[in-house]
């Protein structure tokens, strides 16, 4: 869809999304960048997609309509020829009772386009208008989502050929057997919600796995000869070494799937059977969540929105390998990242990319590490600094030190839970008075698979359940089951399972709990769970936790006066999740069974 120039900037003013200065500053940006203005509108996120296309809609009398991709029936899609589709970027989304055609198109003024539409489709037809991307997704469902097969059709035809370690050119080619084997291994994680891909050797065969939800899965068994021509393909597109093949390797490469730009972080790695690749897959088109989309709710959530306008001090996120922890800053990082203050990070590797914010990359070949990469921006004349991770005394001394000095600083520990991180500063050798002095909060987190909200089924508590539960959160306890009652209540006021308006607890009893549905649903990919979200404890550093650190307490005191002072454990907001439809017991028991 392109719109004049000249309309975007009637549209702009209409809305009031942007000054006069701003739009005039915009035209300058325009003309230098060779950008045009509904772009640059964009970019800028002074109006979104839709947003601009609903305003755009309005002036036009043009009807807008959400497509939902997946809702989409695949027999009414394919009424148009898919090559049609991409073509004029237009798709069937549905038929009416009267046998009209709904047309979604994504610029309804193209003249050729309708007037080809209504040859191939007839004159029953209604057009619509909607945004760039959704017209892509829905001519991504053209494909379907078995593309593990399809694989395997694109490389079925050298089966008789023997394994070769040499590559040849051809077999990297753009439009090479290969090229297409890597664009549809990355174009399936993609859809479906892959966090990593796996591309691991085996004795005779390859062997792709996907990380969806927390969980790796088997997708496909490729022949063993296609192994050098796959990785060599990564590389290049990793701008990787290919003839290296002893060391490891990092790289990074953007794709573009479904109208969305994804950062695939690579990493080689020489094993005995070959070498393995294993892709990071980040959402660049991604909007930084919200603390409470991310699952923070109540004092959890009020203590973190308290740290983090504080001038200085410290914040630390507390977690194992994959809990969450750089989701949860980058999300933090963006509600503060505004032009008036300087933010820099240090990070290892920069997983998200935040505009605005200036991120190093460690790279300890070349001397920068974190301790190096912190003690540099000190002298950037920093507001905001975010260190990767705290992974020795000498970096932690000087983000306590940074703390003092009137910084804002961020930055991870791999600790069990919250109280367990300040000991371990302790352990570091920081002087527990500037521990006690600096630090602003702990957040201590897990990441637990989200229940299906389409097919995720209630049941009431057997007594064998019950008799658990009751030995795993302390049910007998006096006063606990009224506690986790009221708890309930005040997660639904804050929007926690919004969509369950029944509790699930009394003030003496569990009395609904929620499980996957034994099969699931095609929403779900049949395995009942869709997506995940955070289980979180924020540590407040309240005096009487700063009077534990300067007298050495151990983490059970420390733990023991938070949970006093009101701080709900990981357990316990699990439990509360659970009892709200969003997960399962079972799922918060997996994740946090070391405690």
């Amino acid at each position: 869809m392109r719109i004049p120039d000249s309309l975007v900037e009637k549209l702009l003013k209409a809305s009031g999304k942007a000054t006069d200065e701003q739009i005039k500053t915009l035209r300058e940006r325009e003309s230098s960048e060779k950008k045009p203005l509904q772009d640059l509108v964009i970019k800028d996120n002074l109006l979104t997609e839709r947003e601009l296309t609903k305003l755009y809609a309005d002036e036009i009398e043009m009807p807008l309509v959400e497509l939902v991709a997946k809702d989409i029936k695949k027999e009414i899609l394919k009424t148009l020829p898919e090559r049609i589709a991409k073509q004029y970027h237009a798709v069937v989304f549905d038929i009416d009772q009267d046998g009209v055609k709904l047309v979604a198109m994504e610029d309804p003024d193209d003249i050729q386009a309708l007037n080809f539409l209504h040859k191939q489709l007839g004159n029953d037809i209604r057009v619509y208008i909607t945004t760039s991307s959704l017209i892509q997704a829905a001519i991504d469902q053209y494909r379907g989502d078995n593309i593990s097969s399809e694989i395997t059709q694109v490389i079925a035809g050298e089966e008789g050929e023997e394994e070769d370690d040499e590559v040849d050119e051809s077999d990297l080619a753009e439009d090479s057997p290969i090229a297409q084997s890597v664009n549809l291994i990355i174009e399936y994680g993609v859809k479906a919600g892959a966090s990593d891909i796996h591309i691991e050797p085996r004795e005779g065969f390859v062997l792709v796995r996907y990380r969806i939800d927390g969980l790796l899965r088997e997708a496909n068994k490729l022949p063993r000869k296609t192994l050098g021509a796959l990785v060599s393909r990564i590389k290049i597109l990793s701008n990787l070494k290919i003839d290296e093949h002893r060391a490891p390797q990092d790289g990074r490469f953007k794709v573009q799937v479904g109208g969305l730009v994804y950062a695939l972080r690579v990493s080689t790695l020489p094993i005995v059977d070959g070498e393995k690749v294993v892709m990071r897959i980040l959402n660049e088109s991604t909007k930084a969540a919200s603390l409470e989309e991310l699952g923070f709710w109540g004092d959890a959530k009020k203590t973190v929105e308290h740290a983090i306008v504080q001038p200085h001090g410290m914040i630390l996120v507390t977690g194992p390998t994959g809990s969450g922890k750089s989701t949860t800053l980058f999300s933090v990082l963006s509600m503060l990242n505004s032009p008036n203050v300087n933010i820099s990070t240090v990070e290892d590797p920069v997983e998200y990319r935040i505009p605005g914010v200036n991120q190093t990359q460690v790279n300890a070949v070349a001397g920068m590490t974190f301790t190096n990469g912190l003690r540099a921006l000190l002298r950037q004349d920093p507001n905001i600094i975010m260190v990767g991770e705290i992974r020795d005394g000498e970096t932690a001394e000087l983000g306590v030190q940074a703390a003092l000095t009137g910084h804002l600083v961020f930055s991870t520990l791999h600790t069990n839970n919250a109280a367990t991180c300040l000991p371990r500063l302790l352990d570091m050798g920081i002087e527990p008075f500037l521990i006690a002095s600096t630090v602003r909060a702990v957040i201590g987190q897990r990441l637990v698979r989200r229940l299906c909200s389409a097919c995720r089924e209630n049941y009431s508590p057997t007594e064998s359940d019950i008799k658990q539960l009751t030995r795993t959160f302390n049910l007998d306890k006096s006063g606990v089951m009224s506690k986790i009652h009221d708890l309930e209540k005040q997660a639904l006021d804050d929007n926690i399972g919004k969509a369950v308006k029944d509790l699930g607890s009394t003030t003496s009893k569990l009395d609904k709990l929620w499980k996957a549905h034994e099969d699931g649903c095609a929403a779900c990919n049949h395995t009942g769970y869709k997506g995940r979200l955070g289980i979180y404890e924020v540590l407040h550093n309240s005096e009487g936790v700063q009077t534990l650190i300067v007298a050495n307490g151990t983490s059970e005191k420390i733990q023991e006066a938070a949970v006093g002072e009101g701080m709900l454990t990981m357990h316990l907001d699990g439990l509360i999740k659970a009892l709200r439809g969003e997960t399962t017991v079972e799922e918060i028991l997996r994740v946090t069974a070391e405690e």
